[in-house]
């Protein structure tokens, strides 16, 4: 039986997207492969688990289920395991719970740590398997300037784009205002560097909405991107599964937009699916709303299949030219009218693991998850399976010596 340490919530704005994301990958684990077990991360950063934590319905009180839960402490191991020990709450009869041994981490989180390559390098650091995207891929998709030029360089379109620094914008609003508008013009778009779900985004139709976008922006990120707003708009996305060395593309999606913009709301707040399989150990309680499968959208996108196969391609080529690896979705900028393709952004830890994309390509919930599971574990053993340490005693040899040229 493989432990697999489901990592999920988190100091993002993102958090409750990551839980109903990770509760739905516990919920069509294989029972008779995996033993799942939560690792809830709260926003004060602390880490919890708890018998109750795949139950989505107690979160409607997150303080009562953090009062029954238990804290937990890392502790790194020499076997490319990780034990994590229950935080003691104290009193003379309180009982001594067992230690619990993982195999890989899971990682459900979105934004913030636990996207942008800071729980990847922590498990890196404790040499533990995770899931999904390594260290320089997470951060370099989580920065949506940095992955932009990135891709330019490789010949992948992207519109035209200015990141902007808070201090650099401060007290001269109305300068790079007149900048942004006789370079661009309008509409723009604008939004937080490095964060996803549509949180903090602001379409400008005109240079009086662009303060009020800009400071909203602000809210969330030191750092704000704007771009040329695409005309005829029509977003498509894709999602991507494998590893620099081998990955295929799913079918492609193009959401159906209720306004200018996706929201938050019509991602993740427009109902539930009741297709997600309901084959664990809870069922009743496990399976939670349905995350990104909740927003409407057309799957297949009404595309020929000349620019069907053009954005897979694109697709394929921008999660391997990043050094990708598990599943992401790319989404893409489309202008309806002539047909020209721009790379939007990355998500290497999408919402519901984008399973509703992989599901008509022929790839289960469930089969997806496992997919994860063993990419994560044969990207360890390629990390592992290296020289790590240098042989060589070299403190014991020249220590003494190099300690009295110093004080010398």
């Amino acid at each position: 039986m493989i432990h697999v340490g489901i990592v999920f919530g988190g100091q993002s704005p993102e958090h409750e997207v990551s839980v109903i994301t990770s509760l739905q990958a516990a919920a069509v684990l294989d029972p008779e492969k995996y033993l799942p077990v939560p690792i809830y991360v709260s926003k004060n950063g602390r880490w919890y688990t708890g018998e109750d934590m795949f139950d989505i319905s107690a979160y409607s009180d997150l303080d009562r289920l953090l009062e029954r839960s238990h804290i937990l402490r890392i502790k790194p191991r020499s076997d490319n395991r990780l034990t994590l020990q229950h935080s003691s709450k104290g009193g003379l009869l309180s009982r001594a719970l067992p230690d619990i041994h993982l195999d890989i981490l899971l990682l459900g989180l979105h934004g913030g740590a636990g996207e942008n390559g800071g729980i990847q390098g922590l498990c890196e650091f404790i040499n533990i398997p995770y899931t999904g995207s390594g260290v320089l891929a997470s951060s370099l998709a989580m920065d949506k300037a940095r992955s932009k030029e990135y891709c330019r360089e490789k010949g992948i379109p992207v519109v035209r784009f200015k990141a902007i620094r808070e201090s650099e914008w401060a007290g001269r609003e109305d300068e790079i205002g007149a900048e942004i508008e006789n370079e661009f013009g309008f509409p723009l778009i604008v939004k937080p560097l490095k964060l996803g779900s549509s949180i903090g985004i602001s379409l400008v139709s005109s240079i009086n909405d662009y303060d009020a976008a800009m400071e909203e922006a602000f809210r969330y990120d030191e750092t704000v991107i704007v771009e040329h707003a695409v005309e005829n708009l029509r977003e498509i996305n894709c999602s991507v599964l494998g590893s620099e060395d081998s990955a295929v593309a799913s079918v492609l999606e193009e959401p159906v937009l209720d306004s200018s913009l996706l929201s938050y709301e019509e991602k993740y707040m427009q109902g539930t699916d009741p297709g997600v399989s309901k084959n664990t150990r809870s069922a009743s309680k496990a399976v939670p709303a349905s995350g990104m499968a909740s927003s409407g959208r057309i799957i297949p996108a009404p595309l020929n299949a000349e620019k069907t196969e053009e954005i897979k391609k694109l697709s394929v080529l921008i999660f391997q030219t990043l050094g990708c690896a598990g599943v992401s979705r790319i989404d893409f900028l489309m202008n309806a009218e002539s047909g020209e393709i721009f790379f939007n952004e990355i998500n290497t830890i999408p919402g519901s693991f984008s399973f509703y994309l992989w599901e008509p390509s022929g790839v289960s919930f469930r089969e997806l998850v496992q997919q994860l599971i063993e990419i994560g574990f044969e990207r360890h053993r390629q990390r592992v399976n290296r020289i790590r340490s240098y042989d060589v005693n070299l403190l014991a040899e020249q220590s003494a010596r190099g300690l009295k040229r110093t004080k010398g």
